[in-house]
């Protein structure tokens, strides 16, 4: 079992020394209890220590990594149940799965495709995660064979499922230097199924129906030695499946150590894949590991990644772009200079539109820690002293003859100051939505306006 806050404090050195960025040692025990640090953020722990320590350091649901030939997916490392208590690590990894029933021909097809998809959303680069290939036709050759084909067009990570050690063995000897993971491991073949994930480094998936019997199974697993494991609750409709996956995730918090560890959903559908829809994304929000959809469908992938990316981004870190001067439309000395903030919404909410316009302009993108326009005017973050220091930043001036820089109209009365700011420059305040952006382009600075 977990040791509370002052059986750690016990533990450690008592020194006080605040290296750790605490005031005293049972500030950083109670916070080494909570799973908020990490015990090698103390300097001076023994060995000893460290050694009675290591189930408190651990987190409460072990971190899998699945390792492809230029890949990898990263699952589990999760400390609370709600992202606004801290946040979410690792997204629940995407795969697509194919039948080995199907022809060589068709098998590489589909890797292909899935290993090419690609959205940008919003300057992230959204992608499938891997390939689960299913031992259908229970044939060890045929198999095989399978996993040659996917692995001759795609290098992403696997999971290879079935329940024969012996089908599996065959696909998993190939994948020499990589880490899959198996899944398959039940009541009546764990042992056999441990012994192959142990000599081929792989991780082991655990089936089973109930969590009584997932917990059973995985300390069988845990006393042949493997320890890279992920949970396949076996409930068959969506009810259940969801209780399953908020009671593994609560156990696990509260370091019941049996059920630490991240799991796995296969989720199919009718044919208009409206089904797999929404079991996938409760898949995704309530606390899968990894997806496996059963088809690739741009049409439903799309959305998916978007909600993936959505919940498991820090919500104390905006997403933001690199600040810079930025070229859209291919620009020339004599276009003018725009400027708004690093805030990823807003940089291509701006960019999209004058890209769409076809008029060339520069985009000043400013350093305002990723925030939109009013909240980092209001922040002090954007004010006429950062827009004068990223113009010096990026040489702007050197770049450009026309001297016209166009501020965000929704933070006009920046104007003076920044004129005092930059007195070689002519300083225009444009519209306050970046879809009014043509019309203002073409109206107000295709004349060369000097109207402030």
């Amino acid at each position: 079992m977990a040791l509370t806050g002052i059986q750690i404090y016990k533990l450690l050195p008592q020194t006080n020394c605040k290296e750790c960025g605490f005031p005293t040692c049972l500030a950083f025990a109670m916070k080494l209890g909570a799973k908020q640090v990490e015990l090698s953020d103390c300097p001076y722990v023994t060995e000893e220590a460290t050694a009675q320590l290591a189930e408190s350091a651990a987190p409460p649901i072990r971190l899998i990594e699945l390792v492809g030939e230029g890949h990898q997916i990263r699952v589990g490392n999760e400390t609370v149940l709600f992202r606004h208590e801290k946040t979410f690590y690792n997204r629940p990894g995407l795969l697509i799965s194919i039948q080995d029933t199907l022809d060589e021909t068709a098998i590489e097809q589909l890797a292909k495709t899935v290993d090419a998809y690609g959205v940008d959303y919003v300057g992230v680069d959204l992608r499938i995660d891997g390939l689960a290939i299913e031992a259908t036709s229970g044939d060890a050759a045929r198999f095989a064979e399978a996993v040659r084909a996917v692995r001759r067009v795609s290098d992403l990570p696997l999971v290879l499922v079935g329940e024969d050690p012996a089908v599996l063995g065959a696909g998993v000897e190939l994948l020499e230097g990589e880490k899959p993971l198996l899944i398959g491991a039940n009541a009546r073949n764990w042992d056999s199924m441990a012994e192959l994930a142990l000599q081929n480094g792989a991780a082991l998936g655990a089936t089973a129906a109930s969590l009584e019997e997932l917990a059973e199974l995985t300390e069988q697993l845990r006393s042949k030695g493997v320890e890279d494991i992920v949970l396949h609750p076996g409930a068959a409709r969506m009810g259940p499946t969801l209780a399953m996956q908020t009671q593994i995730r609560r156990l696990a918090l509260k370091n019941f150590r049996p059920l630490g560890y991240p799991t796995i959903e296969f989720v199919g559908g009718s044919d208009d894949g409206r089904q797999q829809a929404v079991l996938a994304t409760q898949a995704i929000s309530k606390y899968a590991g990894l997806v496996v959809l059963d088809a690739f469908s741009p049409e439903l992938l799309y959305p998916l990644l978007v909600l993936r990316e959505n919940i498991y981004t820090d919500p104390q870190k905006p997403i933001q772009v690199q600040p810079a001067l930025y070229e859209i439309n291919n620009p020339t000395p004599q276009d003018p200079v725009l400027v708004t903030t690093n805030f990823s919404i807003t940089y291509f909410s701006v960019a999209n539109e004058v890209e769409g316009s076809g008029i060339p302009a520069w985009l000043l993108v400013t350093d305002a820690e990723g925030m939109s326009v009013l909240t980092a005017w209001a922040a002090g973050k954007f004010d006429a002293e950062s827009i004068a220091k990223a113009v010096k930043q990026f040489d702007v001036a050197a770049r450009v003859e026309r001297h016209d820089i166009v501020l965000p109209g929704h933070v006009a009365v920046l104007s003076g100051e920044l004129e005092e700011e930059l007195p070689d420059w002519n300083v225009l305040v444009g519209p306050r939505e970046a879809v009014d952006l043509p019309a203002f382009m073409k109206t107000v600075l295709s004349e060369g306006s000097t109207v402030h």
